[in-house]
Formats: C-alpha cells, structure tokens, sequence
C-alpha cells in the first residue's frame, strides 16, 4: 500500500478507563471538515475492533465504503488514523469479481456435498431405465440429467458411462464443453 499524506483526514487518541470503558480522549481534523462521522459514538466500536480478540488476531486496518482506519496502540490506548482511499473503487471491483466467482464454486461444491449417495442397485438400475426412456428422441446434457436425478457430477458421468458401455446411449454431441446424450 503507498500511503500519500494527503489521505490522512483525522487522527484520533482513545483512552482507556478502567471503569467506563474506552473513551474519545482527543481528536484532531486534518484539510476540509468532512463530517463523515461522530468520533465520540464510534469509540468503543473502534477500540474493540482494534483491541479486542486473541494475541496476534487484531486488525492494523479497518476499511468502510467512504474511510479507511488504521490503528496504533500505545499501553491501554490506542491512536486512530481516518484516511480517505484515493482509487480504492476500482480494487474493490476486481475483488468483488473473484468474491463472486468464489462464491459460485464454493456454492457449487456444496451443492456437490448435499447430494446423497447412490449405491443400491435397484436404485441405480432404475435410474439407467428412466434416462434411457428419458432420452429417447431426445438430447439431454450432462447437467440437466445430474439434476433431475439429484445425483453429483461423478455419480452422473458413472452412470452415463455404464450405459455408454452397454450401448444404451451415446454421445449426440458437444455443446462447448457440455456433453449431449441420446438414447440408441
């Protein structure tokens, strides 16, 4: 992170009293007033934030939409320093995006995870009927059958493999890199 001074908009001191709890024991505006917040109502949140939790677990940084705090402590108190990000925006975007496609695999996995096991083979015998009946006269993708049978990504290619093996159906074609089956 390259820090530029002209960032810096506030710094604030909170002390600590054994009775009362953290407190706004001085404050400072650096350039125009910018009235983003009330100091004195963000203390305690402030010094728990930065304060509170186990050794080595605290946070140096805090980021909000508008500011950004980064915290030093000094014994029981600890000195804040509110900077304004200078094009943050355009990181947070990028990191929006790959939140977003974590999100979706991860999503995708427990979707993997919910699904139950299929291993009695009544049950998978009755399974290979309905696809190839299913099938018949029409083309169906990998996906689609996974899920109108609600089984996982490996137990579907299994299945369509043993029917493959047996010649009941067989690859129509390819969409992209989905695969497209029919019945024989």
């Amino acid at each position: 992170m390259k820090f530029n001074e002209e960032e810096l908009f506030g710094a604030a001191m909170i002390g600590f009293d054994i009775l009362d709890g953290p407190f706004l024991k001085w404050k400072k505006e650096y350039g125009n007033t910018t009235n983003l917040m009330k100091l004195d109502d963000f203390a305690m949140t402030f010094y728990l934030a930065f304060r509170g939790g186990n050794a080595g677990k605290k946070p140096r940084a805090i980021l909000y939409d508008k500011f950004y705090i980064v915290a030093f402590p000094n014994d029981m108190e600890l000195c804040c320093l509110f900077m304004k990000p200078q094009g943050i925006d355009e990181n947070i975007q990028q990191l929006n995006k790959v939140a977003k496609r974590i999100i979706l695999e991860m999503d995708a996995n427990e979707a993997d995870d919910n699904v139950p096991t299929v291993s009695d083979e009544d049950t998978v015998e009755e399974m290979k009927r309905l696809i190839v009946n299913l099938l018949s006269g029409v083309e169906m993708s990998t996906p689609e059958l996974r899920k109108y049978f609600k089984l996982s990504n490996s137990q579907i290619w299994k299945v369509m493999a043993d029917l493959e093996n047996s010649r009941k159906v067989k690859r129509a074609r390819k969409q992209g890199r989905t695969v497209l089956w029919t019945a024989n």
